[in-house]
């Protein structure tokens, strides 16, 4: 549907009543309050309430940094959010009465905590709360002695916070999510295993899988290396379903094929006791094996046994592929994951921090133009704030440093709810302290319920957390003497001119992602291809280089234009569908190709023939980008695995047989890949033409 089709109006109603189910569990937000509360109560008791102060406002500012992930991820996104914290309000302290250096400061501050929205939402949340502690910190400056020891209380309330995220983290992360999709490999295994066709086991899986679509990969779901596993896993199992129902169609003499049928019912029973216990695969591997060496001793020349052949190929690199996906499926799978890229060379590694940096330090990338304008906006609030005099001026370049999001669309929807949401919270403030008792004990458990209904609802509902939000601010500076009644006040009005700043940025150069969505993928398609052709032809050291920190470029620009698409309304949802299916596997295709590049890295000479087939792949790719930029279905695409098949074949007799059994691995690799990416842009484009 065009974008003509929606009006402001229903944006505006579309931000402010949309509530999602909130995310986050139970014993997160009750860890997460403690960090905060229990420092201040503990200060109070003892007659210490600013070192209460200090430790409990270093918690709720990196409490945001506690989100599910592996142990040693979680420890260390912590640990750099507190360190950053720290640092930040170390030189706000040190340097806030002095102006020039404090906008040269921000300026710094807000292009660096920019940039890091390449790694991701977290590293993104890093570089807020660094904005954010630099400003608060800058309004009330004091002596070099007196800012180590303040900057040093907001570090311990960022280490308590860590410390409770550490000690009570979860052992069955993804659990419902592993045994949903180990129930659909258990109900593959089942259609394996049927000697004929059975019209009542495919509606029960079709069921299942467009359930776990909308449920597993929807539009507020978790990322990472895990969930990126659950993608293409389901993306898989929708395959091999098809594969399997073809066979069944094909098969003239059901028991003919029995065994072939019980050896992949195996190999899919073996995926889904991995998924269910997040054990490395390796009985999976073991029934892969067992179905090859059947599936070569199997007589053929007979017309059934050629028709079978082409499904026997595609359902066997879709099992090989769903193998080594279950492995870094679940918190266990991406330690894994992360284990086995630590051995490819550093360049090589998907996260390597120079390399990311380097590829995005221009302004064709999306990062940089955010940073940049972080950079002048934060700079600009600060100074108006100073030359109004504002009181609490400092919320003013908070505000701006939290609502101002790489889209148009975030900022909008962050800006509105974040103006709404602070008069709410000036509301429910004044209500709530009337009835509470003039204790501090009794404003503590107070402010205790609203960092709770804060953290609970942030993800759910901005507006409504912005409203408890303001409350527990009100709360907490009231402990330093603040009025609660002006505080509330001075806030609404710097949160009012810090959203409108952030807006003002985007006036000028507004863009609605979902009409560029196309093309940026279309992009970084563009770039594997290029890369493949340069892994084409070895020797070029420098060629390789360029192509790889150019791919490195279009993926992340890729994966920022689905998350900017991802918070607009009104993007279709075919089209969001569409765009993280093709993320997923074109960073499933750019990890085979460094792969290969690691390997032809460690034995130079490789054959002609698997260059060959390289350079194919690389043409089949550009194919699929024009495909998807033209908006039609791939058409003439060579077959791949019947090439795949070829060089494998040649590979077998080549005097080094430890790398062909790489290359021969590789080449499946890829050939699934591509396959992969060709039959969901065929799916979209069957799909919208029915539309």
């Amino acid at each position: 549907m065009p974008s003509s089709a929606y009006s402001l109006r229903a944006h505006l109603i579309e931000s402010l009543t949309r509530i999602k189910r909130p995310d986050v569990p139970l014993w997160v937000v009750l860890r997460n309050t403690l960090a905060v509360v229990l420092p201040l109560g503990v200060g109070l008791a003892t007659g210490y309430p600013q070192v209460g102060l200090g430790v409990g406002a270093g918690a709720l500012d990196t409490m945001f940094s506690d989100q599910p992930g592996p142990y040693r991820q979680r420890m260390r996104r912590l640990l750099l959010a507190t360190l950053a914290a720290g640092l930040a309000a170390l030189l706000g302290f040190t340097i806030g009465g002095q102006l020039l250096p404090m906008l040269l400061a921000t300026a710094a501050f807000g292009f660096c905590g920019g940039m890091l929205v390449v790694f991701g939402v977290d590293a993104a949340r890093v570089g807020m709360t660094s904005m954010i502690l630099l400003v608060i910190a800058a309004a009330s400056p004091i002596a070099p002695g007196a800012a180590l020891a303040a900057a040093g209380a907001i570090v311990c309330g960022g280490l308590l916070l860590t410390l409770f995220a550490l000690a009570a983290w979860p052992l069955q992360r993804f659990l419902p999510e592993r045994r949903a999709l180990a129930g659909l490999y258990a109900g593959l295994a089942a259609l394996a295993r049927q000697r004929g066709r059975d019209d009542a086991a495919n509606p029960a899986l079709t069921e299942a899988m467009t359930e776990l679509q909308h449920t597993l990969l929807g539009r507020y779901r978790a990322h990472g290396r895990a969930m990126e596993a659950f993608t293409v896993l389901l993306e898989l199992a929708e395959r091999i379903r098809l594969e399997l129902m073809a066979m069944a169609e094909l098969h003239a003499d059901p028991a003919a094929y029995a065994r072939q049928r019980e050896d992949a019912a195996r190999v899919l029973e073996a995926i889904a006791h991995a998924l269910e216990t997040t054990e490395p695969p390796q009985p999976a591997e073991q029934a892969l094996e067992a179905l090859r060496r059947n599936a070569a001793s199997r007589p053929g020349g007979t017309a059934a046994a050629d028709a079978l052949a082409p499904h026997w190929r595609a359902l066997d690199g879709q099992l090989a592929a769903a193998v080594r996906n279950a492995n870094w499926a679940g918190s266990r799978g991406e330690l894994r994951a992360e284990a086995e890229e630590t051995q490819l060379p550093r360049p090589l590694q998907s996260g390597a921090i120079r390399a990311v940096l380097r590829a995005n330090l221009t302004p064709r990338s999306v990062a940089f133009r955010h940073a940049v304008r972080m950079a002048i906006c934060l700079s600009a609030a600060l100074l108006l704030a100073r030359a109004l005099k504002l009181p609490h001026g400092y919320w003013l370049p908070m505000t701006t440093a939290i609502v101002l999001r790489p889209d148009f669309a975030a900022t909008f929807n962050f800006g509105l709810l974040r103006v709404v949401g602070t008069v709410l919270g000036l509301v429910l403030t004044t209500a709530l302290l009337l009835v509470t008792p003039a204790q501090p004990w009794a404003h503590l458990a107070l402010m205790a319920l609203l960092c709770m209904a804060f953290r609970w609802l942030a993800n759910a509902h901005y507006g409504i957390a912005v409203a408890a939000l303001t409350g527990t601010v009100v709360i907490l500076l009231s402990f330093e003497g603040v009025d609660s009644g002006v505080a509330v006040m001075d806030r609404v009005v710097n949160t009012a001119l810090g959203c409108g700043m952030a807006m003002l940025a985007y006036v000028v150069w507004p863009t609605w992602e979902r009409t560029h969505a196309r093309a940026a993928l279309a992009d970084m398609l563009d770039a594997y291809a290029g890369y493949l052709r340069a892994l084409a032809r070895p020797g070029q050291g420098d060629v390789r280089r360029e192509a790889r920190t150019l791919a490195r470029l279009a993926r992340t620009n890729a994966q920022a234009s689905i998350e900017r698409m991802r918070v607009e309304p009104a993007t279709p949802s075919a089209l969001l569908e569409l765009a993280r299916a093709l993320l997923a596997h074109g960073n499933r295709l750019a990890r085979s190709a460094m792969a290969l590049e690691a390997l032809g890295d460690a034995s130079p000479s490789r054959p002609a023939a698997a260059s060959a087939f390289v350079a194919t792949c690389a043409d089949a790719v550009q194919s699929i980008a024009d495909a998807l930029r033209e908006q039609r279905a791939p058409d003439g695409l060579p077959d791949l695995r019947a090439l795949q098949q070829a060089l494998a074949g040649s590979l077998v007799q080549t005097e080094a047989p430890a790398e062909a059994e790489s290359l021969i691995r590789l080449s499946d690799r890829l050939t699934d890949n591509i396959n992969t990416l060709a039959h969901v842009l065929r799916r979209a484009q069957a799909a919208a033409g029915k539309g």
